[in-house]
């Protein structure tokens, strides 16, 4: 077991509880009273329709203080686990969560003196209380100070010492999320490891069975369910069997299978159960025998619980081990309200009947141990640099949950075969991923621009995927008219020449993602600042990692396209882009005026960019043509912004104009994540120990990372909730650009305060949030923009490749 992660026991308490029920200040009400009014007649009318609005602000989520290392690879669905041994947070819809725990999906360990014999103890494996009204046969509430937890995505251990017994158990969860690997990290399955330790002087008999339900927890399986076994318990050494039950899960078809490894030494049993009964028979026959027996008279209903049992016999001071998978089977999409329908990116290996979660339990059974030793070979660098810290080390790995867990979405759309070859879509599919599990809208790209370092350094072809998809959207005009909820304005769904906000929401009936775009319907994108230029910085930074000068070839011409529409944003002719005055980016309460320090700084870096990408094309004129540009938009950056000790947040004549801004150097970073090591910007080593000592030291005592906006005199900014808020992400991408510049302890420290506020004092782990304000309060769970802590990583290992060069 590895030494790092976030380790908890079962009983654990987390020493404060947050809540997502935020409430502007007097002053900033007025800004949001005519918004609230139409947002609120706007929900009416999605919810007499039966649409599911792309953010709920009625009914925001609060985090349950529970979570581990949700189980699955990515793109297929996943299935959330408490640490304390819940089974819940299902998300089987694409883009939409079920928070219910489903009680009856769960590990019974069964201990007996001899083969065969009565069992002397038998214990549900999880320290959460029994369900009120059901399975009361069961001994449940396992002592949650005799078993620890140690999650490191995408793995995890949970150790039990059972009372009275001599025997440790330790489960091992596995999830086939591999860099570089797309096939075993697209499947919908895990693996459980059990290693069996008797310590004691007694040979004993240990069986542990696997329960399991329909549904995810809620009410939205099929009303009839039926159960079937695969393959054979007489099955020699290597062999595979297994439970399974059929149903649907809001209408779609899905398999669950449970599975175990037939051994030499391992007998396995299976059998079914009412889960809304008492649980007696099942109960009673694994304490009289230690193994259940194969029955079809609870094989259909509304209800079905299914079990496999594996049993072996553990010699004294010896260890067993016992493995176990869990598949689920829904190789189809279904978009709401819609008769259009896709194939998950797995069925290209898997076959999409009944008998493709047989096949996926015995794949996953067959290749748990080279997955291991992959995921092993991938974070034994970061785990063993002595150079790292231990909470780092944690929290890297433990926030790339959000790539699966984040409602991902990785699907084969008809006519992709006929793509060009050069085109990642034609092999690799199209991927998306929420920007919230709250907020449902897939690859928000003004936030994925944050946390796409995950995906680049890790599934490349992904994020190159995800690129070609916007370019395409780019050129797509939409003409329908729809009224901004904060301007009260008309304006068509979406403009040619423009990056979309988004590629859709999963919760629309009628509506398909990657099909209708641009779900977020409170300002008109089209007139955003930031989209542009975040789709140009992109391209720069993939073809940085990858090299490919094809991926470069094809973005070209939309890059110039939207480049030729932010030409338009200077409205004064002096090279820089202005602001509108309206939220036009981003942070969308925040607004910015003139000439902007964020939207500024991305402006230089994109001609930047431009200019270099045209060099490498041999494109003269071009690289004339930005290269003028860039020399103007420097001066006016420096003139209008530079205080003297930072970037100011805007140019405006406003009393928070001064506001010192911890994103003021976006840009900057952008370029640095992209390995630019020419000094574009200027000052700044001096910004950023301004935002350090005044976002950082003076909030919070310097344990929260960077407030948003913080005035000079130490106050912070509360001009809106957005300027008082700290972004997790937003955090991470600060830290990482303080690592590019030398700060490496401000930069450690900087992000230490997201981590240790988020796993260790408010419980949030698994579900960071987006935002979190000075206390008792944060906004949207289960946020996509702290994946930025995977530009850390980069900036990290740029440093010692430069260090070894220096060597």
């Amino acid at each position: 077991m590895v030494e790092y992660g976030f380790q908890v026991k079962l009983n654990h308490k987390f020493p404060e509880s947050w809540d997502a029920n935020i409430r502007p200040r007097l002053h900033q009400v007025w800004g949001f009273l005519v918004l609230g009014l139409r947002y609120l007649v706007w929900y009416v009318g999605m919810w007499f329709h039966g649409k599911k609005p792309f953010i709920d602000q009625l009914h925001p989520v609060t985090g349950k203080q529970i979570y581990g290392v949700p189980l699955g690879g990515i793109g297929s669905g996943t299935m959330g686990r408490g640490f304390r041994g819940e089974f819940t947070r299902f998300q089987m819809r694409p883009g939409l969560y079920d928070y219910g725990t489903a009680d009856a999906d769960q590990f019974i360990v069964s201990v007996a003196g001899r083969a065969g014999g009565r069992a002397r103890y038998q214990q549900v494996l999880s320290a959460c209380d029994a369900p009120a009204d059901r399975l009361s046969a069961w001994r449940w509430a396992f002592p949650g100070d005799l078993a620890s937890y140690r999650g490191l995505y995408p793995r995890s251990w949970t150790v039990f010492t059972l009372p009275g017994e001599d025997l440790q158990l330790t489960v091992r969860q596995v999830s086939p999320v591999i860099p570089h690997n797309y096939k075993d990290t697209s499947l919908p399955c895990s693996v459980f490891v059990w290693d069996i330790e008797n310590t004691g002087d007694e040979q004993k008999d240990v069986s542990v069975t696997f329960t399991f339900e329909n549904g995810t927890g809620c009410k939205n399986s099929s009303a009839e369910c039926s159960v079937a076994p695969f393959g054979s318990e007489q099955h020699s050494a290597g062999g595979v069997c297994g439970m399974a039950i059929d149903q649907e899960i809001a209408g779609v078809p899905c398999r669950y299978a449970l599975a175990a490894r037939l051994k030499d030494d391992v007998a396995v049993s299976r059998g079914s159960f009412d889960p809304t009964g008492n649980g007696l028979d099942l109960w009673n026959e694994l304490a009289q025998t230690g193994s259940l027996t194969l029955q079809t008279d609870k094989a259909h209903g509304p209800d079905v619980g299914v079990a496999v049992s594996a049993r072996v016999t553990v010699p004294a001071g010896e260890r067993r081990s016992l493995e176990m998978s869990l598949v689920w089977h829904m190789p189809e999409v279904h978009f709401l309200g819609g008769e259009r329908r896709v194939s998950r990116y797995y069925t290209k290996w898997f076959e999409t009947g009944r008998q493709g979660a047989d096949q996926l339990s015995r794949y996953a059974l067959d290749c748990f141990s080279s997955w291991e030793s992959d995921i092993e070979a991938w974070q034994r660098p970061v785990l063993t640099d002595p150079d790292l810290p231990d909470w780092y080390k944690s929290a890297i790995f433990n926030e790339l949950y959000y790539i699966s867990d984040g409602g991902s979405l990785w699907i084969r759309m008809p006519g992709e075969d006929q793509l060009p070859e050069t085109d990642p879509r034609r092999e690799y599919g199209r991927f998306g991923y929420l920007e919230s599990h709250e907020y449902i809208m897939y690859n928000t790209y003004d936030v994925h621009f944050y946390s796409s370092a995950a995906l680049v350094q890790l599934w490349p072809q992904l994020q190159l995927s995800l690129q070609y998809d916007m370019a395409e959207f780019v050129a797509q005009e939409d003409p329908e008219t729809r009224t901004m909820l904060y301007s009260g304005q008309t304006a068509p769904r979406k403009r040619a020449n423009t990056v979309p906000h988004d590629v859709g929401n999963p919760g629309m009936p009628g509506e398909m993602p990657f099909c209708n775009i641009n779900s977020y319907q409170i300002h008109d994108v089209s007139a955003w600042k930031d989209l542009n230029l975040k789709f140009v910085l992109q391209v720069y930074r993939d073809l940085r990692v990858t090299g490919d000068r094809r991926y470069l070839r094809h973005m070209w011409p939309t890059c110039c396209a939207v480049m030729n529409v932010a030409r338009a944003w200077d409205t004064d002719g002096d090279g820089m882009i202005e602001n509108s005055g309206m939220p036009d980016q981003t942070y969308d309460t925040w607004v910015m005026e003139g000439v902007s320090a964020y939207c500024g700084g991305l402006w230089i870096a994109a001609l930047y960019t431009m200019r270099e990408m045209a060099r490498e094309q041999a494109l003269a004129e071009q690289v004339d043509l930005y290269d003028a540009m860039l020399t103007k938009a420097q001066k006016v950056y420096i003139d209008k912004l530079w205080t003297g000790s930072y970037y100011r947040f805007d140019s405006s004549a406003s009393g928070h104009a001064q506001c010192i801004m911890a994103d003021q150097l976006c840009g900057h970073w952008y370029l640095r994540s992209s390995d630019v090591t020419e000094p574009v910007f200027s000052h700044v080593e001096t910004a950023l120990r301004t935002v350090y000592e005044h976002n950082v030291l003076l909030f919070r005592d310097g344990r929260q990372g960077a407030v948003n906006g913080m005035m000079p005199d130490g106050q912070v900014n509360e001009h809106t909730m957005q300027s008082e808020e700290t972004w997790t992400g937003v955090t991470y991408a600060l830290a990482a650009a303080m690592l590019h510049e030398g700060m490496v302890e401000e930069g450690f420290r900087t992000a230490e305060g997201i981590y240790r506020t988020v796993y260790e004092r408010i419980g949030q782990g698994f579900e960071t949030p987006e935002a979190l304000y000075p206390e008792k309060h944060y906004r949207a769970v289960g946020y996509m923009r702290p994946l930025s802590i995977w530009a850390m990583q980069h900036a990290w290992e740029q440093r010692r490749r430069a260090a070894g060069d220096a060597v």
